[in-house]
């Protein structure tokens, strides 16, 4: 008898929405959905017909309530940390995709499924969705990179509270904290990420793609070398198509059109 595939991927219009498929389990993650999200991160890396991609959940319970806690338990350390690097992987290939990656996150998100949803450029919640790391919680270390990107995003203190108590928030503090970029009733919130990646699309894909390595790239960089990152990437973007397009449409009032270039 063939099974629904655990991750589900469809293009529409140069849009790639990545789906966990098991809502049977809050969409956990195992290896073999984690090899999976792999397979197609890649594909879509060369993909030119694919100029962003939306990570979400099946249904309106869980975008991911993190690693299959059964396999974890059953699992030797050394698996348990193969699991984690692979993990890491993922989420650094996330990171570093050269495309725009946006989580809607659709329900709970804990764990594994919120480090994810870490590595992404922007996440959007639904209106019901809370977040978390519960790892403590097992006895467990948020080990798919949340000790690392957590901290970045809403500062020490604050990802610390939440790592060390294991406590989830819900979508309204996570904006306040900076979490979330946005929050969406569940009925619309596909869609409504939609629109804010589309919103990305039209603008230069050069100063998109260097304006997001100079950001990530800079946070791992002291303030002046980041700065001066910022000052390179300004020259080099200078060079491009775009540059000359999007200027002469401020100077002629009109609309720009960008090639890519």
């Amino acid at each position: 008898m063939q099974t629904n595939p655990p991750v589900l991927y469809e293009e529409d219009n140069g849009i790639a929405v990545i789906t966990f498929n098991r809502p049977h389990a809050l969409n956990a993650l195992n290896i073999d959905v984690l090899q999976r999200l792999s397979d197609m991160l890649d594909a879509a890396r060369t993909n030119d017909a694919v100029r962003a991609l939306i990570l979400t959940g099946a249904g309106t319970t869980a975008f991911s309530a993190g690693a299959d806690i059964k396999y974890l338990s059953e699992a030797t350390p050394l698996a348990v940390r193969d699991f984690a690097r692979l993990a890491v992987r993922i989420t650094n290939k996330i990171e570093n995709l050269g495309k725009v990656v946006v989580a809607a996150l659709n329900g709970t998100t804990y764990g594994g499924g919120l480090e994810l949803a870490e590595s992404c450029m922007i996440r959007i919640a639904a209106s019901h969705a809370m977040l978390g790391h519960p790892e403590v919680r097992i006895g467990a270390v948020a080990g798919f990179g949340g000790t690392t990107r957590l901290p970045r995003l809403v500062g020490k203190g604050r990802a610390a509270e939440m790592l060390l108590r294991g406590r989830a928030v819900d979508a309204e503090d996570a904006l306040k904290f900076g979490l979330v970029q946005g929050i969406a009733d569940a009925s619309r919130l596909l869609e409504e990420t939609k629109v804010i990646v589309r919103d990305i699309l039209d603008q230069s894909p050069t100063a998109v793609r260097l304006t997001w390595e100079a950001l990530h790239r800079g946070l791992n960089m002291t303030l002046e070398e980041s700065a001066e990152l910022g000052a390179d990437f300004f020259g080099l973007v200078a060079s491009s198509d775009d540059f000359r397009i999007g200027t002469s449409a401020f100077i002629e009032k009109t609309r720009p059109r960008y090639t890519g270039r």
